[in-house]
């Protein structure tokens, strides 16, 4: 339960960090457009954050960190949101620098997001053994 906790509260430091750093890079630059730095840090709070305390709870009802897929389920999972975050974040500092952006940065992207449904089959996987005993037991 405590790498959940820890994942949560690392996510929420560096969601706020990365509002603070739209904010300011946006204005510092003079850049009034749409760029994904917009997104960055509600992708984080939401991904990161809000899911991890819901794993959180699941975890206290159900035990999956004791489960042999939550390894599996929280590195790649976390490899991938911040992969994903990342190339987010340098695509939007080019897109704000009126830089042209390389294909290769939605490609790695794209590996982010791969890895993310990776781990949200794992993430099922370990839900499942507890649904599948708690429908057994009626509860």
């Amino acid at each position: 339960m405590k790498k959940s906790y820890y994942a949560a509260a690392s996510y929420t430091v560096l969601g706020l960090l990365l509002g603070f750093f739209y904010r300011e890079f946006t204005k510092a630059h003079d850049f009034s457009g749409i760029s994904q730095l917009t997104a960055t840090h509600t992708h984080v709070l939401a991904l990161g954050t809000l899911f991890f305390l819901i794993v959180l709870a699941l975890d206290k009802q159900f035990g999956l960190s004791d489960d042999k897929w939550f390894a599996a389920f929280f590195w790649t999972y976390n490899v991938g949101l911040l992969l994903t975050v990342s190339m987010m974040v340098t695509h939007g500092i080019l897109t704000v620098l009126n830089h042209g952006v390389s294909p290769a940065v939605s490609g790695i992207a794209g590996l982010g997001h791969i890895l993310l449904s990776i781990g949200f089959v794992f993430f099922f996987l370990c839900l499942r053994g507890p649904i599948m005993a708690a429908a057994r037991q009626g509860e």
